[in-house]
């Protein structure tokens, strides 16, 4: 039986295991990389649970026309828009946030997602929090690999000098399965710092370790003590630890963010923090009165209001340079709205990245919105999810390329996210080069062909459909410096619109066809 399982079903699992708030997060075994990374970077992981619809968060002005047409009733007006640059702007309520793009706090990734993309809760989030496919199913989470890797033999030995404090910390009730490692799970569950008890050992007593019943009791023996250390150094961060900005009152996530600030100051060697926002699946009521308000609008203003109070705390406490933040959601939402002021399921989104080491900026280009919509279109893919999480590796815990393609995907496309402060980076954080790229005829009836320049460099060249399935891969090779053409033969496929993806080692381009 493993141990996640066996902590879930035995009856041993009856022992009170929140402490206060904390769940027991004992941690796994396993070996990859030759070092352990004793950077004091830290990242804070901001789940929207529920699926952000990413078109009324970050509005796309060069598609205006198209929008209205699709979604008239939930659209934001256009002169309502906080504008950023001259063709995208945030929802009006989204002014902190707009505040830290102002001030180069923020960068924006555009339309994360990931090929056949799966429009379920818990698949889609599974698929996320895993770093998998769409057709492999992990175990682990994307950061327990990565956690697994630098602490192999754990949990035997651990705490100690080197590591006294928890790896990752959940705020809430249950571990972040981006935490989950091969045994359990690297992050400990957290809900009042400031209520903390610990619990009773008992006498240690033999086992015979040889035994199912004796090895499970004693990694459960283990996850208690392990659990009772990490309260002490909880309780003395608290104590040591203390926030100079003002947050927003009535604001669930600003009060997560605020604890973790607190936490940090305190002298807490934490790494990874997630913290929760729920509401996001908005079928119905997305807005009230009027498109600016409503259900969205207030989840927007919470997020936008927590993190700019967050980043100020960290500046004022001179953490700023030690964190960077992430949102990350399910999946985006549909393109077309509903009748009940909603939006649906759909698939790719903004995903936004902030602090002072980023490389600020917008990376990609806003998604096309054709003039016709079908109902159940989303937003094209233009970066797959593993290539952010990946390039977050690389630039802020300093993972080898090598290494971040084992854990994720062998197709990993780096993106000049981080800008790191405390040195001269290495990587390349200027604007990325433009794919140059047209089909033609567009519309078409049986085929296109498919024009592209590349370096000389790998490509692969997808067609996608409105769903986010990847149809056909045209192309997958390294190509000559130049100009190419890959036809596309469409006679099998119904009429409607279509989407091609290049991709290189550095650079993509999404661009949609429609077929008559």
């Amino acid at each position: 039986m493993k141990r996640r399982k066996f902590l879930q079903t035995s009856s041993l699992a009856s022992v009170p295991l929140f402490l206060g708030g904390m769940k027991v997060g004992a941690l796994p075994k396993s070996s990859f990389f030759p070092t352990i990374n004793d950077s004091d970077r830290v990242l804070v992981l901001v789940q929207l649970n529920g699926g952000n619809d990413g078109l009324n968060t970050l509005i796309p002005l060069d598609q205006y026309s198209n929008l209205a047409n699709a979604r008239q009733n939930i659209l934001i007006p256009e002169n309502s828009v906080l504008s950023i640059e001259d063709n995208v702007g945030f929802h009006p309520v989204m002014t902190g946030m707009k505040s830290l793009y102002d001030n180069a706090k923020m960068n924006i990734i555009q339309s994360v997602g990931y090929p056949n993309q799966n429009r379920s809760h818990f698949r889609s989030l599974d698929i996320w929090t895993t770093g998998s496919s769409a057709d492999e199913f992990l175990t682990t989470g994307w950061l327990g690999r990565y956690f697994n890797n630098l602490h192999p033999g754990f949990p035997e030995d651990y705490p100690n000098d080197d590591c006294p404090d928890p790896f990752a910390i959940t705020l809430g009730a249950i571990v972040s399965e981006t935490c989950q490692g091969p045994s359990t799970n690297f992050s400990t569950a957290l809900t009042d710092p400031n209520n903390l008890t610990t619990i009773i050992e008992g006498e240690e007593g033999s086992l015979d370790l040889n035994t199912c019943y004796g090895y499970e009791l004693d990694f459960l023996r283990t996850s208690i003590k392990q659990t009772n250390a990490y309260v002490d150094s909880i309780e003395t961060a608290v104590a040591n630890g203390n926030n100079m900005a003002q947050y927003p009152g009535d604001n669930r996530l600003a009060e997560q963010l605020r604890i973790i600030a607190q936490l940090i100051s305190g002298g807490l060697q934490t790494q990874v923090y997630v913290v929760n926002l729920g509401g996001f699946d908005t079928h119905a009521a997305q807005i009230a009165d009027t498109t600016t308000t409503g259900l969205h609008a207030e989840l927007l203003q919470t997020l936008s209001d927590a993190v700019a109070a967050f980043q100020e705390d960290l500046e004022l406490l001179g953490l700023n340079e030690r964190v960077v933040g992430m949102t990350f959601s399910e999946f985006g939402r549909r393109i077309r709205s509903n009748d009940s002021l909603g939006t649906d399921h759909g698939t790719a989104a903004p995903l936004f990245v902030f602090g002072s080491c980023i490389n600020p900026g917008i990376i990609g280009t806003n998604p096309e919105i054709p003039e016709q919509v079908d109902n159940q279109e989303g937003v094209p893919m233009q970066y797959d999810f593993r290539s952010v999480y990946g390039s977050i590796l690389m630039d802020w815990f300093e993972v080898s390329e090598d290494d971040v393609k084992s854990m994720l995907y062998e197709e990993f496309q780096h993106i000049p996210i981080i800008q790191l402060c405390d040195s001269v980076s290495t990587i390349d954080t200027s604007s990325e080069e433009e794919i140059e790229s047209y089909n033609y005829p567009n519309p078409f009836k049986d085929w296109t062909t498919i024009v592209f320049k590349t370096k000389n460099e790998w490509a692969k060249v997808s067609v996608y459909d409105v769903l986010g399935n990847e149809l056909r891969v045209l192309a997958e090779r390294r190509f000559s410096a130049g100009e190419h053409r890959i036809n596309f033969e469409a006679r099998d496929l119904p009429s409607g619109n279509y989407y091609y993806r290049i991709v290189t080692k550095d650079r993509q381009k999404t661009k949609g066809m429609v077929k008559n």
